[in-house]
C-alpha cells in the first residue's frame, strides 16, 4: 500500500517494512528495529501502542497480504487466503519510534515452543521484510493506557510479554508520579534496565530464582500507592484475570480503574483465539 501526504491522517495505515538490524537484550528477548520509507507517516502513541505486525512463512520473501485497499473488505480478503499462504499475522507493542533515520523497534518474547512469530524473531536478518497495520496518528484507540483525569498513582504488572509496554509506559510517566510495578520474567538475564522520572518501586519476578507467584507478591503488599490509583495490568490471560479481581474485589479499586490486556492465553495461538472470539 502506497502512502501520500494526503491520506496520513488517517488513524491506521499499512505500512510496508524491512529488518534494519536486531539486538538479543536477554535470554529470551530480542529487539528488532524496522526501518522504511512509509515511516514518515508513523505516529505512534506512546506507552502500551499496539499493532499488528504480518510475516512472510518460511520461503516467501515478504508477507502475502490482499491487494485490495478497501478498508471495509480487507480483513475478509485477507482471511480468504489459504492458511500456508497468507502472512501470520501477531499483535506486538511498539518500544519505540525515532526520526532521522525513520526507524521503529519491536521486542520479541522467545520461548523454545514459541509460534510462527517467535521463530521468525530468532531467525530475523537485515533486509527480511514484513507489514505493519500501525497508527498514522498519535493519539489513536490502539493506545490503552489511559490513567483517569485526578489518578494520583498507578500500579503495574506485566509479563515478559509485556515488558516493552510497561518500559515504554514508565518512560512516560511525569516526573514524580508514585508507581508499584511487578515484572515477572523466565530468567536473570531477561532483567533490562528501565528508565523512568517516576517515583517508582519495581519488582522483578524471576521464575529461574524460584520468586513466588506474581498473586502472591502483590498480596503480599501492605498498601498501594496513592489514594486512588489507576492499574494496568498485561500478559498471560489467566494470570491478568486473576489480578483484576485481586485489585477490585480485595483491593477495592475502581473498577473503571483497572485497565486489563490479555497478550496470550497458555495453551492457545493468537489464531485460535481469533477463531474462538469470530465463532
Amino acid at each position: 500500500m502506497t502512502l501520500t501526504a494526503e491520506t496520513a491522517t488517517v488513524p491506521f495505515r499499512l505500512f510496508d517494512l524491512s529488518v534494519v538490524r536486531t539486538r538479543r537484550l536477554g535470554p529470551s528477548l530480542v529487539r528488532i528495529t524496522f526501518g522504511g520509507e512509509q515511516l514518515a507517516y508513523f505516529e505512534g502513541g506512546g506507552r502500551d501502542q499496539s499493532l499488528s505486525l504480518f510475516l512472510p512463512h518460511p520461503g516467501q520473501d515478504a508477507p502475502v497480504l490482499p491487494l485490495t485497499q478497501n478498508p471495509q473488505t480487507w480483513f475478509a480478503d485477507y482471511r480468504a487466503l489459504p492458511d500456508d499462504v497468507r502472512a501470520v499475522m501477531r499483535s506486538y507493542t511498539l518500544r519505540e519510534q525515532r526520526r532521522d533515520p525513520d526507524e521503529v523497534d519491536i521486542d520479541f518474547a522467545l520461548h523454545e515452543d514459541g509460534g510462527p512469530a517467535c521463530r521468525w524473531a530468532a531467525r530475523a536478518e537485515p533486509g527480511d521484510r514484513v507489514a505493519v497495520l500501525g497508527p498514522a496518528v498519535a493519539d489513536n484507540t490502539a493506545v490503552r493506557f489511559r490513567p483517569p483525569v485526578g489518578t494520583d498513582s498507578v500500579v503495574i504488572w506485566g509479563d515478559e510479554t509485556a515488558l516493552p509496554a510497561v518500559s515504554a509506559i514508565l518512560e512516560w510517566l511525569p516526573a514524580g508520579t508514585a508507581a508499584r510495578v511487578w515484572l515477572e520474567v523466565p530468567f536473570s538475564g531477561d532483567r533490562v534496565s528501565l528508565l523512568t522520572a517516576a517515583d517508582a518501586e519495581i519488582t522483578w519476578l524471576v521464575r529461574e530464582e524460584g520468586a513466588p507467584s506474581v498473586l502472591d507478591a502483590v498480596r503480599a503488599e501492605p498498601a498501594l500507592p496513592g489514594i486512588d490509583p489507576y492499574v494496568w495490568i498485561a500478559g498471560e490471560a489467566s494470570t491478568m484475570r486473576e489480578l483484576r479481581r485481586h485489585f477490585v474485589n480485595e483491593r477495592q479499586v475502581e473498577r473503571r480503574n483497572v485497565t486489563f490486556v490479555g497478550y496470550w492465553r497458555r495453551g492457545r495461538s493468537e489464531d485460535q483465539l481469533r477463531e474462538e472470539e469470530a465463532a
